[in-house]
């Protein structure tokens, strides 16, 4: 069994905590060991700086060794007199080696280390004036002992670093984390099914940038809700007005209430009521399969002016059974593009469908078929009420327009629109819709490229 992962307030306390305290330590540690060669570079420029003044003081230099005196205060410090002929003379002379004695006799300055009464020793000398140098040392227990107390000097402010790192890591943490968890609760809150929440902005770019987001898939759930409960409610009031008729009938012809000579009459509004729910339940049908990812599309090179042609046949027909002008817009030579052709038959039908219904008698409805670039465009057009500016924007959604109009103009399952987008989607194609066109009516155009382009 999985544990429950910790608070994040806590994961990010002990992530930022552990990163600035890292960074003091190494800090502390590389400080650590850098004492040393800082301590011994200290000590060995004072030394230096020493021996520079005394051999430029020859006198002085002569008198302290004729004495045979340490410096005064100089921890340890003991000097040697290197003459002309190469000879060391004085306390530190034991130090003064071959080399030594010729580097300086060159003019060249040693900085070196020696052994002199059996300890470690630092040596520095400088070449003075009359081809003579002075030579100084310098026990290295000087050294460890400035070491020691730098190293001691290094604890107080390391100590003050590290509880400065795990405040800092602290409030840090805090910080980024009370965003986070604000943004973790509202998103709970969202799977939950609540609503109307808003995340308060804080913390960096990036945090603000998630509650924002939130805030915007907030808006979006409730819209994208609402409209399912206005589909539905559309779907069940289309569900019932044929259902409530259906069930009148079935119930008189039950009883025994209607007569023969209006059983036609009967049985024809029982056929259209039923034929209208087998539309509706098809639509359905059809929209929730084209959601689904296994939904098929045969691609393969279909000449559309012949199929347009065969489908304005049929229009044509039904057309002229209601009165409307039909006519065909199309090339008159093959328009070949890779695509499913029962998919576009059945997006032009849908269209003509919905045009039909709404043109009124000696109105004319247009199918159209014209290159597009690379690509074809079809278009349904009619000479009907048209579109308000603002239909456009909705008329692909799900029972927009059928919600808008109803008990105004004719209209269908509220459906067709939506499987037409979703249909050219598919196909790799573009719907838009145009509130008025040529002919005064709506106007629909179907744009398809020559070659499908992957799976939509």
């Amino acid at each position: 069994m999985r544990s429950r992962p910790g608070p994040i307030t806590r994961s990010i306390t002990l992530v930022t905590t552990a990163v600035a305290l890292l960074a003091v330590l190494l800090t502390g540690a590389v400080a650590w060991y850098m004492i040393r060669d800082g301590a011994e570079a200290q000590q060995r420029d004072q030394l230096g700086r020493q021996a520079e003044v005394l051999s430029r003081t020859p006198v002085f230099s002569q008198l302290l060794l004729d004495r045979e005196q340490r410096l005064a205060g100089s921890n340890g410090v003991r000097l040697a007199v290197v003459g002309p002929a190469g000879d060391a003379s004085g306390p530190a002379a034991a130090a003064v080696d071959a080399r030594t004695r010729t580097a300086l006799l060159d003019g060249r300055s040693v900085s070196t280390d020696a052994q002199l009464d059996g300890e470690d020793v630092l040596v520095e000398g400088r070449p003075g004036n009359g081809h003579t140098a002075v030579v100084l040392t310098q026990p290295y227990t000087v050294v460890h002992d400035s070491v020691s107390r730098m190293r001691r000097a290094l604890i107080l402010p390391l100590t003050v670093g590290l509880a400065g790192a795990a405040l800092a890591g602290l409030l840090l943490a805090r910080r980024l984390s009370r965003p986070l968890t604000t943004a973790a609760t509202t998103a709970r809150r969202l799977a939950e099914g609540e609503r109307g929440l808003r995340a308060a902005p804080g913390g960096p770019r990036e945090l603000a940038d998630l509650t924002g987001a939130l805030s915007v898939l907030d808006e979006a759930l409730a819209r994208s809700e609402n409209r399912q409960r206005e589909f539905l409610l559309s779907v069940s009031h289309e569900l019932r007005t044929p259902l409530t008729a259906t069930r009148g009938y079935a119930e008189a012809l039950a009883d025994g209430v209607v007569g023969a000579d209006d059983l036609p009459e009967v049985g024809e509004t029982l056929l259209s009521e039923t034929r209208r729910l087998e539309r509706f339940v098809q639509d359905l049908l059809d929209l929730a399969h084209l959601e689904t990812d296994d939904f098929r599309v045969e691609t393969r090179p279909v000449d559309l002016d012949a199929l347009v042609a065969k489908a304005g046949t049929v229009w044509e027909s039904r057309c002229a059974r209601h009165g409307v002008e039909f006519r065909l817009e199309r090339p008159g030579a093959p328009l070949t593009v890779d695509t499913d052709g029962e998919r576009v038959r059945q997006i032009i039908d849908q269209l003509a469908e919905n045009a039909l219904r709404v043109t009124p008698e000696r109105a004319p409805l247009v199918l159209a078929l014209a290159p597009d670039g690379e690509g074809a465009l079809l278009q349904v057009r009619d000479g009907g009420p048209g579109l308000a500016p603002e239909d456009a924007e909705v008329a692909f959604q799900r029972g927009a327009l059928h919600a808008r109009y109803q008990g105004i103009r004719p209209s269908g399952t509220g459906l067709g629109l939506a499987i037409v987008h979703r249909l050219t989607q598919r196909l790799g194609g573009s719907v838009s819709a145009q509130g008025h066109g040529p002919e005064g009516g709506a106007c629909f155009s179907v744009r398809l490229p020559r070659r499908r382009q992957g799976v939509f």
